[in-house]
Protein backbone atom coordinates (compact mmCIF):
# COMPACT_ATOMS: atom_id res chain seq x y z
CA UNK A 1 0.00 0.00 0.00
CA UNK A 2 1.08 3.79 -0.51
CA UNK A 3 0.19 6.62 1.80
CA UNK A 4 0.90 10.37 0.44
CA UNK A 5 0.70 13.68 2.08
CA UNK A 6 1.78 17.14 0.85
CA UNK A 7 1.55 20.66 2.44
CA UNK A 8 3.70 24.58 1.55
CA UNK A 9 4.06 27.07 3.53
CA UNK A 10 5.26 30.33 2.53
CA UNK A 11 8.03 30.47 5.50
CA UNK A 12 8.58 32.97 7.78
CA UNK A 13 9.93 35.59 6.36
CA UNK A 14 8.57 35.66 2.92
CA UNK A 15 5.79 37.67 2.28
CA UNK A 16 4.24 35.01 -0.66
CA UNK A 17 4.55 31.56 -1.24
CA UNK A 18 5.85 30.84 -5.33
CA UNK A 19 6.04 26.94 -4.05
CA UNK A 20 3.30 24.29 -5.20
CA UNK A 21 2.64 21.05 -5.04
CA UNK A 22 0.18 18.25 -5.63
CA UNK A 23 0.00 14.25 -4.51
CA UNK A 24 -2.56 11.63 -5.57
CA UNK A 25 -2.77 8.09 -4.87
CA UNK A 26 -3.96 6.15 -7.95
CA UNK A 27 -4.21 2.63 -6.79
CA UNK A 28 -2.80 0.08 -3.95
CA UNK A 29 0.77 0.18 -4.99
CA UNK A 30 0.56 3.42 -7.73
CA UNK A 31 0.64 7.01 -6.59
CA UNK A 32 2.50 10.63 -8.28
CA UNK A 33 3.48 13.44 -6.76
CA UNK A 34 5.09 16.88 -7.93
CA UNK A 35 6.91 19.89 -5.97
CA UNK A 36 7.94 23.40 -7.62
CA UNK A 37 9.66 26.25 -6.70
CA UNK A 38 8.98 29.28 -8.78
CA UNK A 39 12.28 31.66 -9.11
CA UNK A 40 12.39 33.89 -6.12
CA UNK A 41 13.55 37.40 -7.51
CA UNK A 42 11.98 36.57 -11.32
CA UNK A 43 8.47 37.96 -12.18
CA UNK A 44 5.69 35.67 -11.36
CA UNK A 45 7.53 32.51 -9.96
CA UNK A 46 3.87 31.24 -8.56
CA UNK A 47 2.34 31.59 -11.74
CA UNK A 48 5.18 29.46 -13.48
CA UNK A 49 4.98 27.15 -10.17
CA UNK A 50 1.22 26.62 -10.43
CA UNK A 51 1.52 26.14 -14.12
CA UNK A 52 4.11 23.33 -13.50
CA UNK A 53 2.37 21.52 -11.04
CA UNK A 54 -1.07 21.50 -12.62
CA UNK A 55 0.15 20.67 -16.13
CA UNK A 56 2.23 17.88 -14.56
CA UNK A 57 -0.46 16.54 -12.68
CA UNK A 58 -2.43 16.54 -16.24
CA UNK A 59 -0.06 14.03 -17.48
CA UNK A 60 -0.74 11.92 -14.63
CA UNK A 61 -4.09 11.80 -14.45
CA UNK A 62 -4.02 10.40 -18.52
CA UNK A 63 -1.68 7.55 -16.79
CA UNK A 64 -3.98 4.55 -18.37
CA UNK A 65 -4.40 6.03 -21.47
CA UNK A 66 -0.99 7.05 -22.10
CA UNK A 67 0.66 4.32 -20.38
CA UNK A 68 0.23 2.30 -23.52
CA UNK A 69 2.67 4.29 -25.78
CA UNK A 70 4.91 5.58 -23.32
CA UNK A 71 7.12 3.67 -20.40
CA UNK A 72 6.70 5.60 -16.84
CA UNK A 73 10.01 6.97 -17.15
CA UNK A 74 9.24 8.11 -20.16
CA UNK A 75 5.73 9.96 -19.25
CA UNK A 76 7.58 11.62 -16.58
CA UNK A 77 9.99 13.65 -18.97
CA UNK A 78 6.97 14.13 -21.06
CA UNK A 79 5.10 15.64 -18.80
CA UNK A 80 7.95 17.70 -17.61
CA UNK A 81 8.82 19.13 -20.97
CA UNK A 82 5.07 20.14 -21.37
CA UNK A 83 5.10 21.75 -18.51
CA UNK A 84 8.08 24.07 -19.36
CA UNK A 85 6.81 24.60 -22.84
CA UNK A 86 3.45 25.62 -21.11
CA UNK A 87 5.59 28.43 -19.39
CA UNK A 88 7.99 29.58 -21.81
CA UNK A 89 4.89 30.21 -23.82
CA UNK A 90 3.54 32.37 -21.08
CA UNK A 91 6.80 33.96 -20.38
CA UNK A 92 6.90 35.35 -23.96
CA UNK A 93 3.52 36.25 -24.56
CA UNK A 94 2.59 38.00 -21.36
CA UNK A 95 4.80 40.52 -20.50
CA UNK A 96 4.05 40.63 -16.58
CA UNK A 97 5.28 37.16 -17.07
CA UNK A 98 8.56 37.34 -18.37
CA UNK A 99 11.56 35.75 -16.96
CA UNK A 100 9.01 33.57 -14.58
CA UNK A 101 10.62 29.96 -14.21
CA UNK A 102 10.22 27.57 -11.85
CA UNK A 103 12.12 23.98 -10.00
CA UNK A 104 10.32 20.87 -10.36
CA UNK A 105 10.82 17.61 -9.11
CA UNK A 106 8.39 15.02 -9.49
CA UNK A 107 7.73 11.39 -9.09
CA UNK A 108 5.54 7.94 -9.72
CA UNK A 109 5.70 4.95 -8.02
CA UNK A 110 4.37 2.17 -10.51
CA UNK A 111 3.66 -1.52 -9.00
CA UNK A 112 7.85 -1.98 -8.51
CA UNK A 113 9.11 0.92 -10.06
CA UNK A 114 10.08 4.13 -8.59
CA UNK A 115 10.93 6.94 -11.05
CA UNK A 116 11.55 10.93 -10.42
CA UNK A 117 12.37 13.73 -12.62
CA UNK A 118 14.09 17.09 -11.66
CA UNK A 119 15.04 20.22 -13.36
CA UNK A 120 16.79 23.04 -10.86
CA UNK A 121 17.59 22.28 -6.96
CA UNK A 122 14.10 20.99 -5.67
CA UNK A 123 15.46 17.32 -4.33
CA UNK A 124 13.63 13.74 -3.65
CA UNK A 125 15.12 11.56 -0.77
CA UNK A 126 14.93 7.98 -0.33
CA UNK A 127 14.93 6.67 3.23
CA UNK A 128 15.16 3.26 3.53
CA UNK A 129 16.55 0.60 6.29
CA UNK A 130 17.32 3.74 8.58
CA UNK A 131 19.31 4.94 6.15
CA UNK A 132 18.91 8.19 3.85
CA UNK A 133 20.00 8.92 0.21
CA UNK A 134 19.28 11.90 -2.04
CA UNK A 135 18.59 10.75 -5.44
CA UNK A 136 18.69 13.77 -7.59
CA UNK A 137 21.24 15.97 -8.07
CA UNK A 138 20.55 19.73 -8.10
CA UNK A 139 21.16 21.74 -11.13
CA UNK A 140 22.83 24.83 -9.54
CA UNK A 141 26.63 26.40 -8.83
CA UNK A 142 27.25 25.51 -5.87
CA UNK A 143 26.74 21.87 -6.39
CA UNK A 144 28.78 22.08 -9.28
CA UNK A 145 31.42 23.35 -7.01
CA UNK A 146 31.22 20.72 -4.94
CA UNK A 147 31.08 18.32 -7.94
CA UNK A 148 34.63 19.94 -8.59
CA UNK A 149 35.80 19.86 -5.07
CA UNK A 150 36.14 23.43 -4.94
CA UNK A 151 33.89 23.82 -1.78
CA UNK A 152 32.65 21.20 0.63
CA UNK A 153 28.99 20.03 1.53
CA UNK A 154 29.01 21.34 4.89
CA UNK A 155 30.54 24.88 2.71
CA UNK A 156 27.73 24.47 0.45
CA UNK A 157 24.80 25.22 2.57
CA UNK A 158 25.62 28.41 3.39
CA UNK A 159 27.49 29.30 0.16
CA UNK A 160 26.26 33.10 -1.17
CA UNK A 161 25.31 31.48 -4.46
CA UNK A 162 23.49 28.79 -3.00
CA UNK A 163 20.53 30.05 -4.44
CA UNK A 164 21.93 30.04 -8.25
CA UNK A 165 20.14 27.53 -10.36
CA UNK A 166 21.58 26.32 -13.70
CA UNK A 167 18.60 24.88 -15.02
CA UNK A 168 14.51 25.92 -14.84
CA UNK A 169 11.25 25.32 -16.65
CA UNK A 170 10.43 27.90 -18.58
CA UNK A 171 13.73 30.16 -19.01
CA UNK A 172 14.05 28.39 -22.47
CA UNK A 173 12.51 26.62 -25.41
CA UNK A 174 13.48 23.28 -24.06
CA UNK A 175 14.87 22.21 -21.38
CA UNK A 176 16.44 18.64 -20.08
CA UNK A 177 15.24 16.70 -17.07
CA UNK A 178 17.18 14.02 -15.45
CA UNK A 179 15.48 11.10 -14.82
CA UNK A 180 15.85 8.08 -11.94
CA UNK A 181 14.94 5.05 -11.28
CA UNK A 182 14.57 2.64 -8.40
CA UNK A 183 13.37 -0.57 -7.67
CA UNK A 184 10.60 0.26 -4.64
CA UNK A 185 10.40 -1.78 -1.59
CA UNK A 186 8.25 -2.61 1.44
CA UNK A 187 8.93 0.27 4.25
CA UNK A 188 10.41 2.76 1.72
CA UNK A 189 9.75 6.46 2.46
CA UNK A 190 10.03 8.78 -0.45
CA UNK A 191 10.58 12.67 -0.14
CA UNK A 192 10.16 15.54 -2.17
CA UNK A 193 10.84 18.68 -1.28
CA UNK A 194 12.00 22.24 -1.86
CA UNK A 195 15.03 23.95 -1.29
CA UNK A 196 13.45 25.78 1.84
CA UNK A 197 13.68 22.42 3.56
CA UNK A 198 16.84 21.03 2.28
CA UNK A 199 18.55 24.31 2.79
CA UNK A 200 17.69 24.35 6.66
CA UNK A 201 17.61 21.09 7.70
CA UNK A 202 20.44 18.61 7.11
CA UNK A 203 19.53 14.92 5.53
CA UNK A 204 20.40 13.24 8.80
CA UNK A 205 18.01 15.55 10.79
CA UNK A 206 15.36 14.56 7.81
CA UNK A 207 16.11 11.25 8.62
CA UNK A 208 15.58 11.35 11.68
CA UNK A 209 12.46 12.79 11.60
CA UNK A 210 10.94 10.32 9.23
CA UNK A 211 12.04 7.27 11.38
CA UNK A 212 10.06 8.76 14.32
CA UNK A 213 7.20 7.30 12.91
CA UNK A 214 4.11 7.74 12.38
CA UNK A 215 1.34 8.72 9.28
CA UNK A 216 3.14 10.57 6.18
CA UNK A 217 1.32 13.69 7.47
CA UNK A 218 3.05 13.46 10.62
CA UNK A 219 6.54 12.47 9.87
CA UNK A 220 5.91 16.40 7.33
CA UNK A 221 4.39 18.28 9.74
CA UNK A 222 7.82 17.50 12.18
CA UNK A 223 9.76 18.27 9.24
CA UNK A 224 7.79 21.61 8.66
CA UNK A 225 8.17 22.53 12.21
CA UNK A 226 11.67 21.67 12.42
CA UNK A 227 12.29 24.44 9.48
CA UNK A 228 9.51 26.54 10.91
CA UNK A 229 11.34 26.63 13.96
CA UNK A 230 14.97 28.11 12.54
CA UNK A 231 13.53 30.90 10.65
CA UNK A 232 12.08 29.41 7.59
CA UNK A 233 13.68 32.09 5.55
CA UNK A 234 12.63 30.56 2.14
CA UNK A 235 8.99 29.14 1.46
CA UNK A 236 8.70 25.19 2.69
CA UNK A 237 7.15 22.60 0.49
CA UNK A 238 6.97 18.88 1.37
CA UNK A 239 5.30 15.51 -0.36
CA UNK A 240 6.31 12.46 0.94
CA UNK A 241 5.31 8.99 0.29
CA UNK A 242 4.98 5.69 2.34
CA UNK A 243 4.92 2.20 0.90
CA UNK A 244 3.85 -0.10 3.36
Amino acid sequence: MISVYGTTDKGIVRPSNQDACAQAVLGPKRAWGVVCDGMGGANAGDIASKMAVETFGEHMEKLKSILPHFREGELLVKATEEANAAIFRRAQSDPSCSGMGTTLVGALIWDRSLWVVNVGDSRAYLVRKEEIRRLTRDHSVVEDLVASGKVTPDQARKHPQRNLITRALGTTARVKADLYRETAHKGDILLLCSDGLAGEVTDEEICRDILSGGTPEEMVRRLLDRTLTRGAPDNVTIVLFQLT
